[in-house]
């Protein structure tokens, strides 16, 4: 459709909104008395007694229309689904013959009562109707064909994936069935609360805007803050003030919070993502290894998600089965045949270039290992399991292994491939923390702007006294991705990220 065209709709539409005003119709009321969604009718009507949805007040946008002479049938779409009204010139002598005046996209509302026409479908005979919202736009919809067999083809006009990233109200217009997706993470996040709640942990909030940020290693956005004339940070995980919590004396917070950080964007990561941490004290890593697998495990269970198939449908992937767990060297060598635990930075570099892997000559040792596990380990992840016992190069914030020098109490929860959970016993002795973020500042000196920096006041937190925690984080965005059937993280944000499309002055 060319561009004159469309302005041509909507300048259409724009005199049919005159119209109705000189008319005395407000195409803008402020209220409307529904009663029923269109699912709660078709589910509940029966036959044998009408009578039990004789009176019933529906509104929603109307998707198709048939205007005819003395009777004419529509298409209503609510939140829950379609349902037809069905309008007689008879019953409506006030508004029959302004229906001239509507349009595709309309917010109508309508009361009548419930029955099944002569083709079979349930609708709705209106006695009275009411414009409760005029569009002036031109609603991109999905057509609809059934063929021979009953089975229904869907032909959407609002295909285009990036223009439905962009308008995204146009997209759950146009492919209602996507509100599922974001129903099932609704429920996702809610079960996990009550989880969470159940057991006596409290929510709580912490800052977003930061003077120092850290708790995981990456680029910050940074803002300005005028009065204070001071630069902050958006926080790039909510860890270091979650601990402080548990120094005061809290013995179980969690948060579900927005963080940030300035990095690449492809189909697991948005700049603005979705995460849960939270932290126990007097717990470890194993214990929150078992926690983490029920929790999961009740997540999948509460949207219907206990089995789910692999997007090439060539594996059914079970949270009924026990988790696997093992360590991340043993994965290590199982997948790449070579012993890499205790190698130097050159023979890592050497194993790389072995085992094909892209690699900069210049990375540091646990980078080179970190790529090579990414590349030869995790597209074997695909049951869930937990990769556990990293490097203590690569985990500043946990607490040595109690048994395995060199080496951390961690856990990385992988599922399809694809990290969902990192864990720690956290670190708590104050000598060790301070030495490790130390490191990580010279680190940071010699070029690594994703190194973590010193924060000298969660420093002095931990000089107070932590006592034993066990600390956990869930990409939220992730693990809706995974339990939807969805690949890109932009199918299950809402708004996501986007580059600002160019005008045509620009163009």
């Amino acid at each position: 459709m060319t561009e004159l065209s469309l302005n041509d709709q909507e300048q259409q539409r724009r005199h049919k909104l005159t119209e109705l005003r000189e008319l005395g119709i407000n195409p803008y009321p402020v209220n409307f008395p529904k009663t029923h969604q269109s699912a709660e009718i078709l589910t509940t009507f029966s036959d044998e007694h009408p009578e039990l949805l004789a009176d019933v007040y529906v509104a929603g946008r109307i998707v198709s229309f048939r205007k005819m002479g003395k009777a004419s049938f529509c298409h209503i779409q609510d939140q829950e689904g379609k349902i037809q009204l069905y309008l007689r010139k008879d019953d409506l002598p006030d508004w029959y013959d302004h229906l001239r005046l509507l349009d595709i996209g309309d917010i109508v509302g309508a009361r009548g009562y419930v029955f099944r026409t002569k083709m079979g479908e349930i609708s709705i005979h209106v006695r009275e109707f009411t414009l409760l919202t005029k569009s002036i736009t031109l609603i991109p919809l999905t057509k609809e064909e059934t063929d021979d067999q009953g089975n229904v083809h869907r032909y959407s006009a609002f295909a285009d994936k990036e223009q439905r990233y962009r308008k995204r109200y146009l997209d759950l217009i146009a492919n209602p069935e996507i509100k599922e997706t974001f129903v099932v993470r609704s429920k996702i996040i809610s079960t996990m609360r009550r989880y969470f709640d159940e057991r006596g942990w409290l929510e709580v909030e912490t800052p977003v805007l930061q003077p120092l940020y850290g708790g995981a290693t990456a680029r910050p956005f940074v803002t300005h803050h005028n009065a204070l004339d001071v630069d902050l940070y958006l926080r790039i995980a909510d860890e270091l003030y979650l601990k402080r919590l548990i120094v005061g004396g809290f013995e179980g917070v969690y948060e579900i919070s927005k963080n940030f950080r300035n990095e690449g964007m492809d189909k697991t990561h948005n700049p603005e993502f979705t995460s849960m941490e939270i932290y126990v004290a007097y717990k470890d890593y194993l214990w929150m290894m078992d926690l983490t697998e029920d929790l999961v495990r009740s997540i999948a269970a509460t949207v219907g998600a206990t089995t789910i198939q692999t997007a090439d449908g060539s594996t059914t992937i079970d949270f009924s089965k026990p988790f696997v767990r093992a360590s991340m060297f043993s994965l290590l060598e199982q997948y790449t045949g070579k012993p890499l635990r205790g190698l130097t930075r050159e023979q890592l570099v050497q194993a790389a270039r072995e085992l094909k892997v892209e690699h900069d000559p210049q990375w540091s040792a646990m980078k080179l290992l970190d790529e090579i596990f990414s590349e030869k380990v995790e597209p074997h992840l695909i049951q869930p399991t937990f990769v556990t016992d990293h490097p203590v190069e690569m985990s500043p914030l946990a607490k040595a292994h109690r048994s395995e020098e060199g080496l951390v109490e961690r856990f990385e929860l992988y599922v399809n491939g694809k990290e969902l959970a990192n864990s720690f016993s956290e670190l708590n002795d104050p000598i060790d923390q301070r030495a490790r973020l130390e490191e990580q500042a010279r680190i940071r000196a010699a070029g690594d702007d994703e190194a973590m920096v010193v924060d000298e006041d969660f420093l002095h937190a931990i000089d107070a006294g932590m006592p034993p925690t066990a600390g956990l984080g869930i990409g939220i965005d992730r693990l809706v991705m995974l339990l939807t059937g969805n690949d890109s993280i932009r199918d299950v944000i809402f708004f996501p990220q986007m580059k600002p499309e160019r005008s045509n002055a620009e163009a």
